[in-house]
């Protein structure tokens, strides 16, 4: 067996506190050797992965894998925060005792990687230097050379993130299981996906999955981020960033913002401007998901992306809807597909929405790894890739990527927006002035519900701020750290909510979204400074026609401008209700919050 302290002299793990921990879980989980990593590594553990099958090449420098077929996804049922205090437990937060949590999970590692290598990731989820460093660092230990892989792409990783620390790092076990034999879905799981967040501890069992494994990008970047912020006084949330700058003023400005799961989120973190304005305006590209904010000691809101990479749905994403990412999973930037299906004679990869079919099917396997070829006529219509599969590509390797985007000083947030999905209702954009009222905005977040699935046609399913999956402590107590962090703020940043997904009577959608998207927001940073004034409504200042950049848009676009530029009342009286329900079942709502809403709710009456 590995003497562990020689593998940690050798790699120049000098904290002490990080040499504990290591030793500590090689025992618990029984490993069988210890292997310290570093981004440095990535080529030569490249080829362990393609040697043992856990890669397979996808064409030059690109590389495809495939998850157990139960393992696909996050697992929101099975994933857990626990603390040893009650007071902690939210709506969303499938909050557990900390006592009934840990023993559980060091039951169900104790020896579960037996024969395998424990590989130690030294990681940090900030840019070096920043002043949250000290809750941005970690160290994950993994039994899975495909998750090192992913987080060597998603996070900073060397010692020398973390071997200044002392104990200010988050631990992070990951244990990948026996993965056919874990009860998936059934009264038997043996998943669990726990955030320990007074211990700044994560013990995740049973996946090999990214959401579940990649333990700096989800349960650090958001959920123990989140509750270190709580206490330490800064946001953590699933925010895109984008920087406009305008060419002919110079004037740059940063927008982050949160959006429901399909509401177009990457698409707009990656837009870039639209080809009718693509000579005065320059789009820059921060991060798709995960925002770290706070306010400087100048009083200013500022931002930055924890993340390295860009953890990517290949659903869809295609050069029309975001050629941006396109061009950052190029052959030959290291780049890895999860999912998709796979060519084993071409190593081409595909996907829905990627482009047409191929019509050769000769070498194609779908994401389960089944030979497309002898589908059955009912298998047909079957997807070839499973809708959550992914790319990993590096922000490096995105071209419009900020060059201030790893700046420890972060930047300057003007705006910060909304995005839900609704067909009706809600219009193309609606600045807010009020803090409260923007908070309240966020909190009553979320994409609309389908008939067939929900029978509840125009309800929203409620995602406040996007964080319903990743939140850590109660909403309410959550609320009121919003009003506190950006009520200190001195420099005036916008709230805002953004629909791109309005529908006419025929179906189609009224606006033409992606690169277009830009148009709005220019106009969102217009009226903070003054420039236009817009049109008051009870919901909050929408622009008026003329006020828009509508240069290069089709007369169709055109004429449905009304439309998309119209509050519909009675729908809005009617969402009130559901808001008021929504906000109901959390405890502890600032009464701020609940005078924006009853605010808005007598504008519309009015």
């Amino acid at each position: 067996m590995t003497d562990v302290n020689t593998v940690l002299d050798q790699a120049g793990l000098t904290n002490e506190d990080v040499r504990a921990y290591v030793n500590e879980w090689f025992a618990i989980t029984g490993a069988e050797r210890v292997e310290v990593v570093s981004a440095a590594d990535d080529a030569r553990l490249i080829q362990v992965a393609l040697e043992n099958g856990d890669l397979l090449p996808a064409g030059e420098g690109s590389y495809f894998s495939r998850s157990y077929f139960k393992d696909t996804a996050r697992a929101e049922e099975r994933t857990i925060v626990a603390t040893s205090d009650e007071a902690d437990k939210g709506i969303y937060n499938n909050w557990k005792p900390s006592s009934e949590m840990k023993p559980k999970l060091i039951e169900l590692m104790t020896g579960a990687s037996k024969g395998k290598t424990m590989y130690v990731i030294p990681y940090l989820m900030a840019p070096a230097g920043s002043p949250l460093d000290k809750f941005a660092a970690g160290v994950e230990l993994t039994d899975n050379v495909g998750v090192v892989l992913q987080m060597i792409r998603m996070a900073r990783v060397g010692v020398d993130y973390i071997n200044h620390l002392g104990n200010d790092f988050v631990r992070a076990v990951h244990v990948t299981g026996d993965l056919p034999n874990l009860g998936q879905g059934t009264p038997d799981d043996k998943r669990y996906f726990v955030t320990v967040a007074d211990e700044r501890t994560i013990l995740h069992f049973g996946s090999s999955y990214g959401g579940n494994a990649l333990l700096g990008k989800i349960a650090h970047g958001l959920r123990q981020g989140s509750y270190d912020g709580w206490k330490n006084g800064f946001l953590v949330e699933q925010f895109m960033l984008l920087g406009i700058t305008d060419k002919e003023t110079g004037k740059k400005y940063n927008i982050c913002g949160g959006f429901p799961s399909a509401s177009g989120k990457t698409n707009l973190a990656m837009t870039l401007s639209p080809d009718a304005l693509g000579d005065r305006y320059y789009v820059e590209f921060y991060g798709d998901d995960i925002a770290w904010i706070w306010v400087d000691d100048n009083g200013v809101l500022r931002g930055f992306n924890p993340e390295n990479g860009v953890f990517g749905v290949a659903k869809d994403t295609n050069e029309h809807t975001n050629p941006t990412a396109i061009d950052s999973i190029k052959p030959g930037l290291g780049v890895i597909y999860t999912n998709v299906a796979y060519n084993e004679k071409t190593q081409a990869v595909w996907w829905e929405g990627r482009g047409d079919k191929p019509t050769d099917l000769d070498g194609w396997l779908d994401w389960k790894g089944e030979r497309i070829a002898d589908r059955t006529a009912e298998q047909a219509d079957e997807n070839w890739a499973h809708p959550n599969s992914r790319f990993t590509t590096t922000i490096a390797n995105v071209p419009n990527a900020a060059e201030q985007w790893d700046d420890p000083a972060g930047v300057e947030i003007h705006g910060i927006i909304f995005g839900g999905r609704t067909r009706d209702r809600e219009p193309l954009i609606r600045a807010i002035n009020d803090l409260a009222e923007g908070v309240y905005d966020g909190l009553t977040l979320g994409a609309e519900a389908t008939f067939a699935a929900d029978g509840l046609e125009g309800v929203l399913r409620y995602d406040p701020m996007s964080m319903r999956p990743f939140m850590s402590y109660g909403e309410g107590d959550y609320a009121q750290h919003w009003l506190n962090v950006v009520g200190k703020a001195t420099n005036n940043p916008i709230f805002a909510h953004v629909n791109w997904f309005q529908r006419g009577e025929d179906g189609r959608f009224l606006w033409p979204g992606y690169r277009e998207n830009l148009r709005p927001l220019l106009w969102l940073m217009q009226y903070r400074n003054g420039e236009v004034t817009g049109v008051e409504t009870p919901v909050g200042v929408i622009p008026a026609r003329d006020e828009l950049n509508l240069e290069g848009l089709d007369e169709q676009t055109l004429a449905d401008l009304d439309t998309i530029l119209t509050i519909d009342t009675a729908r809005w009286q009617q969402e009130m209700g559901y808001r008021k329900e929504h906000l109901e079942q959390f405890t502890n709502v600032p009464a701020e919050i609940w005078e924006a809403h009853n605010r808005v709710a007598k504008n519309l009456d009015a």
